[in-house]
C-alpha cells in the first residue's frame, strides 16, 4: 500500500497520487522534503558570579565541551558544536539539534561539582539566554521577620 511505500521510502524522489475519499477529491503527497538547516545559539550570562570570583568561565567552557553530547557520544563536537567564551559569557553554536534544557542540566550539573550549587542556579532571560544567579535570600529572610 501506499502508506508502507510511504514508511520504508520516506526519501523517494516521487510523488504519490492516492485517493482521498470516494467522493472523488484526489490528495497528492509530495515525498520531495529537504531537511532544513538547523542553527542554534544560545547564550549562558555569568557576569554577576564571574566578577564576583565564584565561577571561572574558562573552566565551565572546558567543562561544557567535555560532557557534551552529540549522537549519543562524549566527544563527538567536531564541527557541528562549538563552545566559546566571550568576557563573562558563555556562547554555544550548534548545525545540529541542540536542546536549550539539555545546556541548562549540564550548567546545574557544573554549579553541583563546584559546589556552588547552594548560592547559584540557572534562570532563563529569554528564548536563547540562560543567565547564573544568586539565590534572592534577602526577601526570605524579611518575611521570616
Amino acid at each position: 500500500s501506499v502508506i508502507s511505500f510511504l514508511r520504508y521510502f520516506p526519501d523517494s524522489e516521487y510523488s504519490l497520487d492516492i485517493m482521498a475519499r470516494p467522493g472523488g477529491k484526489q490528495k497528492t503527497i509530495n515525498t520531495n522534503r529537504k531537511a532544513k538547516k538547523v542553527h542554534h545559539r544560545f547564550f549562558i550570562d555569568c557576569n554577576t558570579v564571574s566578577n564576583d570570583g565564584l565561577l571561572r568561565v574558562p573552566t565551565f567552557v572546558n567543562f561544557l565541551t567535555q560532557r557534551i553530547k552529540v549522537d549519543g557520544k562524549l566527544g563527538n563536537l567536531g564541527s557541528a558544536v562549538t563552545v566559546e567564551a566571550d568576557k563573562n559569557k558563555v556562547v554555544l553554536n550548534a548545525d545540529v539539534a541542540f536542546s536549550k534544557r539539555y545546556l541548562k542540566y549540564l550548567s546545574k550539573k557544573y554549579l553541583k561539582k563546584e559546589q556552588l550549587r547552594d548560592f547559584l542556579h540557572v534562570v532563563a532571560t529569554n528564548k536563547q539566554t540562560y543567565e547564573i544567579r544568586y539565590f534572592n535570600i534577602q526577601n526570605k529572610q524579611e518575611e521570616e521577620e
